[in-house]
């Protein structure tokens, strides 16, 4: 289990946003680089960026930031948002980024997520953001019809190294992780599942230290540790206590 701190970027600025909607965008910090050896001091292991301008364009937008935070920080940085050629899985991975998170191709071309998962094993993983439980893609904006779990399934066997899934209603709203679909979502794949959306409080983390949640490979936290809900000191060491014991 990895706690993850959240690092959105919209035109170059650490925001948050209310269930994906760019509209409500709050900015936290206009030095994301800042924001990452923030982070790192704290004690966290590893960091979640997302270009949020890049999901909606379907290409790099914050790679400047992205940039100057691979220049910063020694912790692994995993990044999602517009990646969808093999190109820009290759660029991403030769500047340092420790992981891509592909999500609106992973519906589209699921062969192109297969062959990256394939060719940079350890280094794929899938965003799957639900919304009722359907599938949304192209920054959220739009909702297939494909179930969330069947997404899932489509990459049992393919190399993905992690599914991350976002409950797309509590995302930035502070009301709870989504613990039941997540947990369903983790024992109906054989791939990792990261939990995210919502995360509200130390009564989330101390959840996710229990039993019911061992299966279970980490947890993103965005919008309760820039509001100061959540203290990251002690999160981490619940988090890190649940990891020795399992």
């Amino acid at each position: 289990m990895i706690l993850y701190p959240a690092i959105d970027l919209k035109n170059g600025q650490c925001v948050r946003l209310k269930q994906g909607d760019m509209a409500q965008a709050t900015v936290f910090n206009d030095d994301p680089a800042a924001q990452a050896a923030s982070f790192e001091a704290q004690g966290f292991e590893a960091l979640h960026v997302v270009d949020l301008d890049g999901a909606f364009a379907g290409e790099a937008i914050n790679g400047a930031p992205v940039e100057a935070i691979l220049k910063r920080v020694a912790f692994p940085v995993q990044l999602g948002g517009g990646i969808r050629r093999m190109g820009q899985v290759e660029a991403w991975l030769s500047r340092g980024i420790a992981r891509v998170i592909i999500g609106t191709a992973a519906l589209r071309d699921p062969d192109f997520v297969k062959e990256a998962a394939r060719t940079f094993p350890g280094k794929v993983a899938v965003g799957i953001d639900a919304r009722d439980g359907r599938v949304a893609v192209e920054g959220w904006a739009e909702t297939s019809d494909m179930l969330d779990i069947e997404l899932g399934r489509r990459f049992e066997d393919a190399g993905v190294s992690a599914i991350i899934y976002t409950n797309i209603a509590r995302d930035g709203m502070l009301s709870g992780l989504d613990f039941e679909g997540t947990i369903a979502l983790g024992h109906a794949l054989s791939i990792p599942v990261i939990a995210s959306g919502g995360l509200a409080s130390m009564a989330d983390i101390t959840r996710l230290a229990s039993p019911e949640c061992a299966h279970l490979a980490g947890a993103i936290t965005g919008r309760a540790l820039y509001d100061g809900r959540l203290d990251a000191a002690g999160a981490i060491e619940v988090i890190r206590a649940a990891r020795k014991v399992a």
